[in-house]
């Protein structure tokens, strides 16, 4: 062996080397000779996605995932059926170990926030507890491209796979990632079009007059014939009640206690009754049996994010759609007296609450407790506002008896002098139903709204078609919006004074019939005739008390 330029060579291949050198300043090209390259593989020691030591191959640890989105009989089958498939599927294979089946029924797979099967499943993966989970399809997975691909690659960190039976696809395959991103991308957009259909479909419904009720947690009505929500007489008249105790000036909150008290259970089978709860059932046009349809709407099918409709989409008002069990006039007249009481504190404490008013500074009067926690302990009413002004009111506190006793008098004069009052109150009764020359206004007033907006319509138009000044647009278009917007104004004060008679006479008409069953005179306090007839009671600074009954006509009453 010889070493010629670097290189070790032997007496064979010396020639070669010279023939090179000399072909190199001949310019002719000679063969050069070249060494076989020797390649060993050194197998792998590390899991490819984990970057933790390789072991001997052992069983997968493998789980399955089922879902159905609807809780229909034939979509709980398939539930079924999924469950018992993967069990079977997973115990076949020698290879594998069975870990669980998770599942989720009635759940919609836009999102995974409420997906509880789901989110074990993931948590108990990446606690190592599973190699391998089998689903479906992409579609049971998720129908949210982002959710898909975000909890595979996740799992991926964590040496998990998913195989995807549908489609054929392992997410340790390289061109798995690739697959599983159209095949979402496809199911979220057959989500969108479900749910574009869906509404579509409801807004036909509603369009149509068509009404459904959440019967489960509806108060009063099931479903009937033809859809028709059909009246339930036992759960109506808990729904009448619940009026009455209101017009009688009991607040939500107090006939929320009372109802929790009696052990009545909610319209979702719950034992307590909430203030909000009986709100809505005391404001819900159904009761009278007239609808307004969509009043929420879905933001996002993706999120399924519900939002009050506040003119965003087209809403439906249905006029006697089904049997009310509410007359129309006792539900307006419950809305009238919500719009009264707003800004009072009305804690719903007694009788008395948001009933006694300050003769001098206006503030209602509140229970206070004194000696509360001996046997002299006494119930007395104080005005609320007496020590928060510069000089504190002059008007004195009441024990309860002493208020009771004033009513007592003011009431049994009521009813020894009753036929002149009644008389009074149907001379008062024909004056608040005349509204004659309300609606003649209203009739002049729509005819001038109509033209207003037949001229706003045709300056617009006339703007779209040809090249007229802005500015003169502007201005024209300014005067003819203030004067629409006036008569808009006009009509809804019109409109408001209506219902504020239809609800006075509504009143005049119960207090009548109050008066008219009190034959007896009083001799003790009767708390019903005490909701029924009084709207309010003032103290003055002498102690008199003034009852104001809910005719309207005030009444005087001197205390002892």
């Amino acid at each position: 062996m010889k070493k010629v330029v670097g290189f070790d060579v032997c007496e064979a291949e010396k020639g070669v080397i010279e023939n090179v050198g000399h072909n190199m300043f001949s310019g002719q090209r000679a063969p050069v000779a070249v060494n076989r390259k020797a390649v060993t593989v050194i197998p792998a020691t590390l899991n490819l996605f984990t970057s933790a030591p390789k072991i001997l191959p052992n069983n997968r640890k493998v789980a399955a995932y089922a879902r159905v989105s609807t809780d229909k009989e034939e979509q709980l089958l398939s539930y079924e059926a999924q469950v018992n498939y993967y069990t079977r599927y997973i115990k076949s294979r020698a290879d594998w170990d069975f870990v669980d089946i998770y599942t989720d029924e009635g759940i919609t797979a836009t999102n995974t926030k409420k997906r509880n099967g789901f989110k074990q499943m993931i948590q108990d993966a990446l606690d190592g507890k599973i190699d391998l989970i089998v689903t479906k399809s992409v579609s049971r997975f998720a129908r949210n491209t982002v959710d898909t691909l975000t909890t595979v690659r996740k799992l991926k960190e964590h040496g998990v796979e998913v195989y995807f039976e549908k489609e054929n696809i392992y997410t340790f395959d390289t061109k798995g990632e690739l697959l599983i991103t159209i095949m979402s991308s496809l199911a979220q957009e057959e989500s969108r079009s479900i749910s574009e259909n869906t509404t579509w479909g409801q807004r036909k419904r509603f369009a149509d007059g068509k009404v459904s009720l959440p019967y489960k947690k509806f108060l009063g009505y099931e479903k009937g014939e033809n859809d028709i929500p059909k009246v339930v007489e036992k759960e109506a008249k808990l729904v009448r009640l619940i009026y009455r105790m209101f017009l009688e000036g009991k607040t939500p909150n107090g006939i929320a206690r009372f109802l929790t008290d009696q052990k009545i259970p909610t319209p979702g089978g719950k034992e307590r009754w909430r203030g909000h709860t009986v709100k809505s059932i005391l404001t819900n046009e159904k009761y009278k049996g007239d609808a307004l349809l969509q009043k929420c709407y879905t933001v996002d099918f993706l999120t399924k994010k519900r939002k009050k409709n506040e003119g965003e989409v087209p809403q439906y008002y249905v006029e006697n759609s089904h049997e009310a069990i509410i007359s129309p006039e006792v539900f307006d007249l419950v809305q009238y007296e919500f719009e009264k009481r707003k800004g009072r504190v009305q804690s719903g404490a007694g009788c008395f609450s948001s009933k006694i008013v300050c003769g001098e500074c206006g503030s209602f009067f509140g229970p206070k407790v004194w000696h509360s926690t001996d046997k002299y302990r006494k119930v007395i009413w104080r005005c609320n506002a007496k020590f928060k002004n510069k000089e504190k009111c002059k008007t004195p506190h009441l024990a309860e008896d002493q208020i009771k006793e004033a009513f007592i008098r003011a009431a049994n004069d009521l009813i020894e002098n009753k036929e002149n009052i009644i008389e009074e109150c149907e001379a008062l009764l024909v004056e608040l139903t005349d509204t004659a020359s309300i609606e003649n206004k209203e009739i002049k007033l729509k005819g001038e709204k109509e033209a207003l907006y037949n001229s706003l319509k045709e300056l617009i138009e006339t703007n779209s078609r040809s090249d007229l000044n802005q500015e003169e647009y502007n201005a024209r278009y300014g005067v003819l919006r203030e004067q629409y917007e006036k008569i808009k104004d006009k009509l809804s004060k019109l409109e408001a004074l209506k219902f504020e008679l239809r609800a006075k006479s509504h009143k005049v008409k119960e207090f009548i019939g109050n008066l008219e069953k009190s034959s007896e005179l009083l001799t003790d306090f009767d708390e019903q005739l005490w909701y029924a007839l009084v709207e309010k009671a003032t103290v003055n600074s002498d102690g008199n008390i003034k009852f104001e009954f809910k005719k309207g006509k005030p009444q005087m009453s001197l205390t002892n």
